[in-house]
């Protein structure tokens, strides 16, 4: 898998990123991880992975890390597709190659991972509630129909990584990805995958108010362009 970057946006993932890049380079040797100005050792677990380090000096946003993870992914010789893939332990590497062969079939511009087509491993009752709820709201804004809006797990073509441009720095950046496949008119497909919610991810992971942020930042997005 020469031709695949595996983009990973980092903060404070010193204890899994190690182990992230490991599964990752048993399938692709081009992993680039963006240290998002992170305060632990993520830096240095970066380093002894093999992965390429990209730093920011200070916290951008999970959004910002990717777009400067993709920018990086476009001039390494030879890439022509391109995988998003989380820092946390949550993704699984498997579902990521299943993609890329959905993706080179060439009927479809980005895949994107289900984990209600798939499974989501110890997930709270609530937090099921409230992704359903944010799926209902980006259908309706987007115009795009999906049964997962903010999965990590995506897969692009050449076209899309040459095209996409992510503007939002924070974690609103998945409702603009969406927005995005709209307006370019890339050609989508959801695959199923399955997420594993550790007692890492879950500390790791965004409070439930952050749905309700998220939707309002979306809004206002959508009404001052």
């Amino acid at each position: 898998m020469d031709d695949v970057a595996f983009v990973v946006p980092v903060y404070n993932e010193a204890e899994m990123i190690g182990s992230v890049v490991a599964g990752i380079r048993q399938v692709c040797p081009n992993v680039v991880c963006v240290n998002d100005g992170s305060h632990d050792s993520s830096a240095n677990e970066i380093l002894k992975s093999g992965a390429f380090l990209v730093n920011h000096p200070i916290n951008m946003g999970q959004g910002a890390a990717l777009q400067t993870g993709i920018e990086f992914a476009r001039v390494l010789p030879g890439v022509r597709r391109l995988v998003t893939f989380d820092a946390d332990g949550q993704h699984r590497v498997a579902d990521a190659v299943a993609m890329l062969e959905l993706l080179e079939s060439g009927e479809v511009d980005i895949v994107l991972g289900s984990r209600f087509l798939g499974t989501a491993l110890s997930a709270s009752r609530l937090k099921k509630l409230l992704l359903k709820a944010a799926v209902r709201f980006s259908n309706v804004t987007s115009g795009v129909r999906l049964t997962d809006a903010h999965n990590g797990l995506r897969a692009f073509n050449k076209h899309v990584v040459d095209t996409l441009e992510i503007t939002a720095s924070d974690m609103t950046h998945a409702s603009e990805i969406i927005e995005l496949i709209a307006r370019n008119r890339y050609r989508y497909r959801e695959m199923p995958v399955t997420i594993d919610y550790t007692d890492y991810s879950t500390a790791k992971g965004q409070p439930a108010v952050n749905a309700v942020n998220i939707a309002y930042d979306t809004l206002l997005r959508k009404v001052s362009r």
